[in-house]
């Protein structure tokens, strides 16, 4: 069993992806990433935990059929009071759809940001080598893409109290246009501008994005596209990283990213 940790308030604690067709899914990201599976870590069934050397990175499980809801990737941060979390979401103009409620061990709850880009939250122990960055094939970091990221930005500082919690871990920057939170000296998550609701594609709506770890993006897109994914924005250089966007065989965006040292 995996030795559990209490999740740092605030911090990046889990990603996950709801799907349609949860074998192929795992058959899809072990193609791409190499990810072993086993079941859920407290429940067995509709539910999977991906492994890469024995360490948990990821979650996948499969939704109702009656949902029509796209296929999506979760971020999840952790809070050390769900509803009190849930009560600051709803007092700074955002939306709790589901919970908080009692899951796997702890308490979660399903929410969305004053600009409807949906993430989690977790109240509970995490695994202790679960971690943000590191390794390929796990989490590099997370993107919240809106509209305006300043006001993202208080928005979930004031959630999670980002600059207030732990202050002499986090530390928070506006950088390149963008919004950096680092935790112990690493970045774990941005928020970027140029997101529209209005705009035709999903793909431009204000929403989190999930960026894997990989030795090779171009590669890696290689192997998304034989996997049966596909491409939706080419490898580019970002301001941390080399950076492209694809989709899984259910239309699941996320990212592939060889980052810098930062």
């Amino acid at each position: 069993m995996p030795v559990m940790v209490q999740a740092l308030q605030g911090a990046p604690c889990w990603v996950s992806l709801m799907a349609r067709d949860l074998e192929a899914a795992q058959d899809f990201y072990a193609a791409v990433f190499g990810w072993q599976y086993t079941a859920g870590l407290h429940k067995p069934g509709g539910r999977t935990v991906a492994l890469i050397d024995d360490v948990p990175v990821a979650g996948l499980g499969t939704m109702a059929r009656e949902t029509h809801f796209p296929v999506a990737w979760t971020p999840y941060l952790a809070a050390d009071d769900a509803d009190e979390t849930a009560a600051r979401i709803r007092e700074r103009g955002g939306t709790v759809a589901v919970g908080p409620m009692q899951f796997d061990g702890g308490r979660a709850a399903w929410a969305a940001g004053p600009d409807e880009a949906v993430f989690g939250i977790w109240q509970g122990e995490v695994t202790r080598r679960w971690e943000v960055g590191g390794r390929s094939g796990s989490t590099a970091w997370l993107e919240l893409r809106t509209r305006d990221p300043f006001a993202s930005a208080l928005f979930y500082g004031g959630v999670f109290g980002w600059d207030t919690q732990h202050s002499e871990r986090f530390d928070i920057r506006f950088e390149d246009d963008r919004v950096v939170l680092r935790i112990a000296g690493r970045r774990v998550a941005q928020i970027s501008g140029g997101a529209d609701r209005s705009a035709a594609t999903r793909h431009s709506w204000p929403q989190w994005h999930v960026h894997f770890q990989v030795a090779d993006v171009p590669r890696a897109v290689r192997r998304v596209q034989e996997a049966g994914g596909s491409l939706v924005t080419p490898p580019h250089r970002g301001p941390a990283g080399t950076v492209a966007a694809c989709r899984d065989r259910e239309g699941g965006l996320f990212h592939l990213v060889r980052e810098d040292t930062d």
